[in-house]
């Protein structure tokens, strides 16, 4: 009689659903806190999740001393400033955040890389300014000064964009060959946004443009074509308002967006389909996700949902309460204060951030130009 000899088995490795979609919070919370600003972005998402965060916010200033002050009575910030240049002038201060239109960042930004005697570190709104040339200027100026310089690229704290960072770095999608975004949804454009002739690609796409930097690295090109926004083109002037674009990488790798920011006549009366997608297509698995904020202000997290090789056909889809408006902004904040805890370069550092603008400038020149524009062309001028 033959023998029976046991089956070798191997089993298939264990997928880790803890994809890390929360950033671990800061060694030291105390850094006292000074705010430019008290518009909407600043009192509704980023001192909401502040106060979440346990950050330690002192002081706040903006154009209008009501609106300081009702932020202030609101988030339990106990000192309000006339001016920016009074506040940042206030020893008490350690942490400046900057939360201005990016046409008036600059100049506040260079007069902060002044104060180095109390201030360690500033968080800069994005975009940090209309152009690369300006970015530029801003950075060289906190070059020596003793001051950390860090930007508020939020979509990074998406949850779904740092669980998928997770899911690429474990490689549970192989080598990625393909990513998209497509974005149908409408931003609510503020006026300031009229002075600039920028529009989706400076304020909207400068998200997904970044994204696509996080997870994948600097593209070697990209290519734009754009048409106007039927809605907002009544307002005010502009070439980028519906974009479509694709980022060419070295290793083969295609990135690509439809940032539609009209998403049909939904406004103006018609039934409407306003949503984000995302999707990357890799060598050895396939993840697909949607952001949620197009229903802001109602609390919808963001998703994802991933399968590899590395366990046959199953789909994971693990999920989380948190959502990016507001609870993304206590990453924002707390990389930095952790930069200043721990003495090392920001997870998204102004140095860092230059070459999301020298990307945004290549997208400009590449409508300008009607060709793809490298991104070396940018960054060597």
């Amino acid at each position: 009689m033959r023998s029976l000899l046991p089956i070798a088995y191997t089993p298939k490795p264990m997928i880790d659903l803890n994809l890390e979609h929360v950033a671990p919070p800061p060694k030291r919370k105390d850094y006292r806190i000074g705010v430019i600003g008290a518009g909407f972005i600043v009192n509704d998402v980023q001192l909401v999740a502040y106060g979440h965060a346990g950050y330690n916010v002192q002081a706040i200033t903006s154009l209008n001393r009501k609106e300081s002050e009702a932020a202030a009575a609101r988030h339990g910030i106990p000192k309000v400033h006339d001016s920016w240049r009074e506040l940042i002038a206030d020893p008490s201060l350690e942490v400046i955040d900057v939360a201005v239109p990016p046409g008036e960042q600059p100049p506040i930004l260079k007069e902060i890389a002044k104060q180095s005697g109390h201030i360690k570190g500033v968080l800069a709104q994005k975009p940090l300014a209309l152009n690369y040339v300006q970015a530029k200027e801003v950075v060289d100026t906190f070059r020596g000064a003793g001051i950390t310089l860090a930007v508020n690229q939020n979509m990074r704290y998406d949850h779904s964009i740092r669980a998928l960072k997770t899911v690429l770095d474990r490689g549970y999608l192989g080598e990625p060959v393909l990513a998209t975004i497509e974005m149908r949804a409408s931003p609510h454009w503020a006026a300031w946004c009229a002075d600039y002739g920028r529009l989706t690609l400076l304020i909207m796409s400068i998200h997904h443009l970044d994204s696509f930097r996080y997870l994948f690295g600097d593209p070697e090109s990209v290519y734009v074509s754009t048409r106007t926004d039927p809605r907002t083109g009544g307002r005010f002037a502009h070439t980028d308002g519906i974009c479509l674009y694709v980022l060419e990488y070295a290793n083969g790798l295609r990135a690509a967006a439809w940032d539609d920011v009209w998403a049909g006549p939904w406004k103006e009366g018609s039934a409407g389909d306003v949503y984000i997608k995302w999707r990357v297509e890799g060598t050895d698995g396939l993840a697909v996700g949607t952001i949620g904020w197009p229903s802001w202000p109602n609390a919808t997290p963001s998703t994802i949902r991933f399968t590899t090789k590395q366990a046959g056909t199953a789909w994971f889809a693990p999920e989380w309460k948190e959502v990016w408006f507001p609870d993304a902004f206590e990453g924002t904040m707390g990389q930095l204060l952790e930069a200043l805890a721990t003495g090392t370069e920001p997870a998204v550092s102004g140095r860092d951030n230059l070459h999301t603008m020298a990307l945004i400038d290549a997208c400009y020149k590449s409508i300008e130009e009607h060709r793809p524009v490298r991104l070396e062309e940018i960054l060597k001028s």
